[in-house]
């Protein structure tokens, strides 16, 4: 990497253009009269202080957010450029793998049942959930501690080791562990992609986040193209000795989704180079570092830009950066372990409850999909649903034909968070809302036809749902403590998915109140996003 000397550009900002500024100022306030203002101008002017952001002014730290509206306003000058289009594509990995390898689980868990006969099944599921939510704890928590480069690259790789190892398993439990691994590494994908890549975003480009989930959906559609021809050819029927070398669809299946998260591995840690984010490193006092990686991303961009450590310096004259002795680093050390992070998502009235209302929508609709997914057949069962498509070619017909329209649900998506007047919070309320409406409604299926139909509906609005989710929760929170924020609520959407597992063992299946409850749950979550604080359209976040 090439260093920037940004010395050169610490006296060109302070004896030119600050004077230059400062000249302005006073003329304009020996005008009014103002002499007070005039003491100030040995100072440079703070750049991009009042450009609107998604937290309103004064809710946070004044000197953190005066830095990141500083760097907001020099990653806006800068512009959309060939580094963020790159890093749009390598983060479309990670909201790929989010859905993928709960695809993989949930096609595999047939055969592998037949193969291995286990007691209770759902334990392959419930060790996913376990792994997914210490995932979420560990990745989402960390990389606001230990950054985000690190755990970006680090992510996939464990995904991808632990779902190639998953194809040797001898038995249940060797299959529930693994699965229970590889999900670990998934666990983190979305907390940690989608903070580096927002703090890379110009704030007029933030729907990029929306668009992101194109890759979410088209992992679907992948997962069920490739699982078509191995479990629909090579997979043990039920009620039949099912021997190993008979069953060798799903093992083959998992191999196939493990080589492409080694393949989106190696893209990201040998052929892309990711920078640590620049708000990351500011919050941590290391505003050096912050203003070269905004001069190298500019590099690569063929661009330049004008900003200097001294503007990052302008928003704290008072100097109450870290200190460097030894007291202190130890200080630091001990601070890694207190809830700092967490406290400051609760810092005033305003925060906690953006944060309390945005953990419970991801809370509940944690536990609405796999409910419903749990107890649908018995309430169809219970309707008089005579189906007749138990065949492998319209199984896997319909399940493609449900995958691909999830795709332009999470386009739609991105127009629809743009529209004035209707943004994040208009797209995440109507989608949450029909996304429950058409879960009713395909309770009612009758028809083969008539759920396929509804299905089609429902993860349609799902997508859109999901799409504007995984692009608002970020937002919401400050760079310093947004890994913290994006762990909560994922953590939370794994507590509550757990649940479901266990409720599906041990309840009594023969019943339809959990499936109604799981529409009920997306209805409240559309609710609550009603009243969420915060509105993020075409406002950059800090």
């Amino acid at each position: 990497m090439t260093d920037i000397d940004i010395s050169s550009h610490r006296v060109n900002i302070t004896d030119t253009e600050s004077a230059r500024k400062g000249d302005e100022i006073i003329d304009k306030t020996a005008q009014n009269g103002d002499d007070a203002k005039i003491k100030d101008m040995s100072s440079p002017q703070v750049i991009g202080l009042d450009d609107e952001t998604v937290i309103p002014k004064g809710t946070i730290d004044p000197v953190y957010e005066a830095k990141a509206r500083v760097l907001n306003h020099a990653i806006q000058e800068i512009g959309m450029g060939w580094y963020q289009w790159q890093l749009f594509i390598v983060v479309g990995f990670g909201w790929a793998n989010d859905n993928l390898w709960p695809v993989v689980t949930s096609l595999i868990l047939t055969p592998i049942t037949n193969e291995f006969l286990p007691h209770r099944p759902s334990f392959l599921v419930l060790a996913q959930n376990i792994g997914l939510l210490a995932g979420a704890i560990f990745w989402g928590f960390g990389c606001d501690v230990f950054g985000r480069r690190w755990a970006f690259n680090s992510t996939l790789g464990v995904t991808a080791v632990f779902g190639l190892i998953a194809a040797g398993s001898p038995n249940f439990a060797a299959i529930g562990c693994f699965a229970a691994l590889w999900s670990f590494g998934v666990g983190g994908n979305l907390p940690v992609d989608s903070a580096i890549f927002l703090e890379f975003l110009p704030g007029s480009h933030q729907y990029l986040l929306t668009i992101l989930s194109v890759d979410w959906a088209i992992a679907q559609v992948i997962a069920t193209l490739v699982a078509w021809p191995l479990l629909g050819n090579l997979t043990c029927q039920e009620d039949t000795v099912c021997r190993r070398s008979e069953n060798m669809g799903w093992r083959y299946f998992v191999i196939a989704m493990g080589g492409i998260s080694v393949i989106e591995f190696f893209i990201r840690f040998a052929l892309f180079t990711i920078y640590e984010s620049p708000k990351y490193l500011m919050g941590k006092g290391r505003d050096e570092d912050a203003v070269r990686i905004v001069h190298e991303v500019a590099r690569r961009n063929g661009k330049t830009s004008n900003l200097a450590l001294a503007d990052l310096q302008a928003c704290d004259p008072l100097g109450t950066g870290p200190r460097t002795d030894a007291a202190a680093a130890l200080q630091r050390k001990l601070e890694k372990l207190d809830l700092t992070h967490v406290r400051a998502l609760f810092a005033n009235k305003k925060l906690a409850y953006s944060t309390s209302l945005i953990t419970a929508v991801w809370a509940f609709i944690g536990l609405a999909y796999p409910l419903y997914n749990a107890f649908l057949p018995y309430i169809q069962a219970t309707r008089g649903a005579k189906f007749g498509d138990g065949s492998t070619y319209l199984t896997y017909r319909n399940s493609l034909i449900i995958a691909v329209l999830g795709v332009p649900g999470a386009l739609i998506g991105g127009f629809l968070v743009q529209l004035p007047k209707f943004g994040r919070r208009g797209t995440l309320a109507a989608s949450t809302t029909l996304t429950g409406v058409f879960l009713y409604a395909s309770t009612t299926a009758v028809t083969s036809e008539a759920l396929l139909g509804w299905n089609c509906a429902f993860n349609f609005f799902g997508n859109v749902l999901y799409a504007v989710l995984y692009a608002y929760t970020p937002e919401i929170f400050a760079t310093k403590d947004r890994g913290t924020g994006n762990a909560i609520a994922a953590t939370a959407n794994r507590i509550f998915g757990i649940m479901a597992p266990i409720i599906a063992m041990f309840a009594n299946l023969q019943t339809s109140a959990p499936v109604y409850t799981s529409g009920a749950l997306f209805l409240a979550a559309g609710l609550i996003v009603t009243i969420l604080p915060f509105e993020s359209q075409g406002k950059a976040s800090l």
